[in-house]
């Protein structure tokens, strides 16, 4: 009887086999009727399935995978399908999540629709994927113009200004100040200045995705990306002990220029408030 029983059970798996294989023959045959017939969201839907079925099939289906969702997504957008349209790319991501390709695409139609600091994120995570990808380099940078604002790069360059910041906050950390918190880190230069002062724990906040995504890049090309601890968080939803374990001793901060009201005014309510949020929980 156990040898009959095996015997049943690899019939059954082996049936079970064959009909996967037919399934997925039969639906890669309907996707290619319907990329002949433009039926792009049909042969979308034939894809996946193929995908979900069989996904040692991945590399030799990407192109014309990739092909399917995109003229689908072209096709979605004039529709004003959008919630569709992301699920599209949701599920694209799911089974491809390091493709430089499809994440382009999805900054392209997050860009057109207006949401410039997300469509950022995809194109510097294709950039990430594959630095020699021109069309992804030429999106990240084009969508940068726009979100990183000029008076970056005017502070960046006024030496002056930024050897007043090193020399307060050298002053601050030889003082006793040795936790730091840099809201609205930006470049992350302030956090920089801060662990060279020698401050043993640097927390730097940035609510821009663009900038966070930069600051990472400067503070790994600085060496220090396990010296600083880097938050996409705004400053006010910062909580001890869930984002940083401590109460920090200094608060340093450039989240503002004196285009209203001065930096002195500004700059005092920003420390009164973040001394009340950084209260014990």
């Amino acid at each position: 009887m156990p040898n009959s029983n095996s015997k049943l059970h690899c019939n059954h798996r082996g049936g079970r086999e064959a009909g996967r294989r037919e399934l997925v023959s039969r639906s890669l045959q309907s996707a290619q009727h319907c990329l002949e017939d433009q039926d792009f969201g049909t042969a979308y839907a034939h894809y996946l399935l193929v995908l979900n079925l069989a996904p040692e099939l991945k590399t030799s289906v990407k192109e014309t995978f990739q092909f399917s969702l995109f003229k689908w997504a072209e096709e979605l957008d004039s529709l004003a399908r959008i919630q569709d349209l992301f699920n599209c790319y949701e599920q694209a991501l799911e089974l491809y999540p390091n493709d430089e390709v499809i994440c382009n695409s999805m900054g392209e139609h997050l860009f057109r629709m207006g949401f410039r600091d997300e469509a950022a994120g995809y194109f510097h995570k294709a950039v990430k994927l594959n630095p020699d990808f021109a069309d992804a380099k030429e999106n990240f940078y084009r969508v940068a113009n726009w979100l990183v604002e000029r008076w970056h790069f005017i502070m960046l360059n006024d030496t002056k200004r930024n050897l007043t910041y090193l020399k307060a906050i050298e002053n601050a950390v030889r003082s006793g100040c040795k936790s730091v918190l840099d809201i609205g880190t930006g470049t992350g230069i302030l956090s920089m200045f801060a662990k060279k002062a020698g401050a043993s724990s640097v927390y730097a906040c940035e609510l821009s995705k663009t900038m966070y995504e930069l600051a990472r890049d400067v503070v790994a090309a600085n060496n220090m990306e396990r010296e600083i601890e880097l938050l996409h968080l705004k400053s006010l939803d910062i909580e001890i002990p869930k984002h940083i374990p401590e109460r920090v001793s200094l608060v340093v901060t450039e989240t503002v220029d004196a285009g209203l009201f001065g930096e002195g005014i500004v700059e005092s309510l920003i420390h009164a408030w973040e001394y009340l949020l950084l209260q014990p929980k």
